[in-house]
């Protein structure tokens, strides 16, 4: 069984993925002590280190001759958002996790993997971030890595959720390049133009929530919405408050175009995948259920293709996030899958 370490973890998406393709996780870390008690409740590392990884020696594990890194370095230094936040720095330039790419590195210097995977949003591959790529591209190359790497969208891969994530995966060069799985859904008017027809229509997000039948009360003091909880139910499902603009033909138009986030009242449809989950809980960012109220942690599960049993622990909020910031670990085990296939398959 492959080992691996990981790092970065949050509440495991990536080891869960990794899990269930046949790996054995050695040790996981993070800095956060309610992810790192999901960790452990779900039972996803032999051992789990809650740290700054600063503090966090990882020489010692050289010995158990680990096969594979996994980890995603937080993404607020590469997300769209904050190209548009003037007042803070990006990247490696990030005052709070900058150092976290630099540090992804030193870990894997010290424990000398065969293999590694780094995943980010897709924003990592945005101009602004010419520095942090060229820093990937040659720290991989001096610690003996040929690497491959690309955006890709995970509702082709039948995760029902357009989430774009920039992927990398390292190889020791003397080892054959690794080979991205292939995509094996597409949205459906797509799948008519494909003469091929190899792939499966996108999974929506009825497909994953509409067995499950939660009609509770909203909280009078928080609602979908916010101070426009009573615009929300006039939107169509699958729309944002775009649909309240002039450009969108309304007669009485409430918002100018592109004025607010996308997220802003946006809701879900039923016959196509979520948008991406964010990681903070919002009043008036979405995406909302269809049915006009806040998303439950277990739906949120189901759209991230987490187990319904997997165990979060915390507050509401904070599962919230625990969920929004993982990788789908429907994603993690394609990947995981191929790993295994092309480097440790005799």
């Amino acid at each position: 069984m492959p080992k691996i370490i990981s790092i970065y973890s949050g509440c495991g998406g990536l080891d869960l993925g990794f899990k269930k393709a046949g790996f054995e996780t050695i040790l996981a870390t993070d800095n956060w002590e309610i992810a790192c008690k999901t960790l452990t409740s779900n039972k996803l590392s032999k051992n789990v280190i809650c740290d700054d990884i600063r503090e966090i020696n990882f020489k010692p594990y050289k010995k158990e001759k680990i096969d594979c890194l996994i980890g995603g370095p937080p993404c607020p230094p590469y997300s769209q958002t904050r190209h548009y936040l003037t007042q803070k720095n990006n990247g490696l330039k990030d005052e709070k996790s900058g150092f976290t790419l630099t540090e992804y590195f030193r870990v894997l210097e010290e424990t000398n993997p065969k293999v590694f995977l780094f995943e980010n949003v897709d924003g990592f591959l945005h101009k602004l971030h010419f520095e942090e790529l060229k820093f990937l591209e040659e720290t991989s190359k001096m610690l003996g890595y040929d690497i491959t790497y690309k955006v890709v969208n995970c509702a082709n891969y039948g995760i029902p959720q357009t989430r774009k994530r920039f992927i990398c995966v390292g190889w020791k060069s003397k080892l054959n390049a690794f080979i991205f799985p292939k995509e094996t859904h597409k949205e459906l008017k797509l799948i008519s133009k494909d003469k091929t027809n190899k792939h499966k229509p996108w999974v929506t997000a009825g497909d994953v929530l509409n067995d499950i039948d939660i009609d509770l009360p909203e909280d009078k003091n928080q609602r979908a919405g916010s101070k426009d909880k009573d615009l929300l139910p006039l939107i169509p499902p699958g729309d944002n408050y775009l649909f309240f603009t002039e450009k969108k033909g309304h007669p009485n138009p409430l918002f100018k175009w592109k004025s607010r986030y996308w997220t802003f009242l946006l809701k879900l449809s039923p016959n196509r995948p979520s948008w991406t989950i964010q990681a903070s809980f919002s009043n008036n960012q979405g995406p909302f259920h269809w049915k006009n109220r806040f998303l439950r942690i277990n739906e949120l599960k189901r759209i991230q293709t987490f187990d319904d049993n997997f165990k979060l622990n915390g507050s509401f909020q904070e599962q919230w996030r625990q969920i929004g910031n993982a990788v789908p670990p429907k994603l993690a085990y394609i990947f995981a899958k191929e790993i295994i296939k092309q480097y440790f398959t005799k």
